[in-house]
């Protein structure tokens, strides 16, 4: 759909909603148990939740400039294109629909399935079949049409923030069973700090992965230029000290050698804080916001592909831009089905999460830098909103990507280099069906 032709019919409340509705999903009820694993540490756990807000709230600061001097839907995509070429963008979008995705969907379908066994005493043989399932069934109801996911995302809302509060407000006020200090810092295990810390800080990123999102829809938002900064820095505020609360709340009732790889923690927890059939209503709530969060990534997911093809940027683009008759982009949601479906198989959550984290902040650098680069290319460019305490906060959104990426690099190597070769590949398919199209066009 043509840029003109988009109804600008989005508030800043919704864009608000956009931001904690996208984020908020089972990172912060299930990555605790890797967090955990990886620092033996309740102060290091703490300050990996606070430092990775912190992190994400300066690039969210930083984006937000490109976000309201490019309000374009396609986001990302479109701020990639503007400042290095249209490559970028396209590699961008090709990790999107290959990686970030697929590998969204995948691993919250594991945990979908793996807190449905433990919930229902099953077989954990049956991990994988629910798992497919659940993204199958998903994905059969967008290609009913985007109203039919709009609704069910609108209702998976509610029940998103009620266990999150729930946990919050009932686990803050009875009393723990564990004292939960800042010190001592030194992982219990005696590993090195940094490895540790370092460990704990990328299995905490999943948690706020989403937010960039918000620039997808800047094209029907009223005003783009001042709303979305609003949304990002309001919103990653917010669910930086509920994840945090959260947290505090896991750490201050189960001691970490039981919360560390321990994927049933925050029933655990339920359990504790409500009682038996309490902490079973919850973790049904946080089942359904799982399954909202799938349903997200499944609806927007399918668009980008779909997006890529409408510019014929894709081999079989004729076929990826194709509509059934609820107007849902059916090849493309097929596709993006195939993948997660295949990635269920090769990958549990926590390696899954780790690279899709690995591969969007190689992307997320190279946006935060593009403040920088724009700065100094076109400083006559209208900037409604310019980052604020520049340069210091954008320096500091690099600083952190890179220390996300380059630890990852050290320590997940194999995990590294896989995100990394699926991402090359799109150079040799971008020139390529640039190639055959102008071959054909020629002829």
């Amino acid at each position: 759909m043509a840029e003109q032709k988009l109804k600008r019919s989005i508030g800043p409340f919704t864009a608000l909603a956009m931001v904690m509705g996208t984020v908020i999903g089972g990172g912060v009820f299930f990555k605790i148990a890797s967090v955990t694993a990886a620092t033996h540490s309740v102060s290091l756990t703490l300050l990996a939740w606070v430092v990775a807000g912190i992190l994400t709230i300066c690039g969210g600061l930083t984006v937000a400039e490109l976000g309201a001097a490019i309000p374009e839907t396609g986001g990302s995509v479109q701020y990639m294109r503007h400042t290095y070429g249209p490559l970028s963008g396209f590699l961008l979008g090709w990790s999107e629909m290959l990686i970030y995705v697929p590998a969204n969907m995948a691993a919250l379908a594991i945990i979908f399935a793996t807190q449905v066994v433990i919930l229902l005493h099953l077989s954990t043989s049956l991990v994988v079949p629910i798992a497919i399932v659940v993204v199958v069934t998903i994905t059969c109801l967008n290609l009913l049409g985007a109203k039919v996911g709009g609704t069910v995302q609108s209702l998976t809302l509610i029940f998103k923030l009620i266990p999150v509060f729930l946990i919050v407000i009932v686990g803050l006020f009875m009393p723990g069973h564990v004292d939960v200090t800042f010190f001592p810092v030194t992982p219990t295990d005696h590993s090195n700090v940094i490895t540790a810390f370092s460990g704990g800080l990328l299995a905490t990123m999943f948690a706020y992965e989403g937010w960039i999102n918000v620039g997808d829809i800047a094209g029907e938002m009223k005003n783009p230029k001042r709303d979305i900064p609003k949304a990002v820095v309001l919103g990653l505020t917010f669910i930086m000290i509920i994840y945090v609360l959260v947290n505090w709340v896991f750490l201050k009732n189960m001691p970490i050698s039981q919360i560390a790889g321990n994927p049933n923690t925050a029933a655990e927890v339920a359990g504790k804080l409500f009682g038996n059939l309490g902490g079973k209503l919850v973790t049904i709530g946080i089942l359904v916001s799982v399954f909202g969060t799938i349903n997200g990534y499944t609806m927007t997911g399918a668009r980008i592909p779909y997006a890529l093809a409408k510019q014929d940027l894709l081999p079989f683009s004729n076929l990826f831009q194709r509509l059934n008759r609820a107007a849902a982009p059916f090849v493309a949601s097929l596709f993006i089905l195939l993948i997660a479906i295949i990635m269920i198989f090769l990958g549990s959550f926590d390696l899954l999460t780790d690279m899709l984290v690995f591969v969007m902040w190689i992307f997320n650098c190279l946006l935060f830098l593009a403040v920088f680069i724009l700065r100094k290319k076109e400083p006559l460019l209208e900037r409604p909103y310019r980052v604020l305490w520049y340069p210091i906060v954008p320096a500091i959104a690099i600083l952190g990507g890179l220390f996300i990426v380059v630890t990852t690099l050290i320590n997940q190597t194999g995990l590294a280099f896989a995100g990394l070769g699926i991402t090359v590949i799109g150079v040799p398919v971008y020139y390529l069906h640039r190639y055959t199209t102008r071959k054909k066009a020629q002829q």
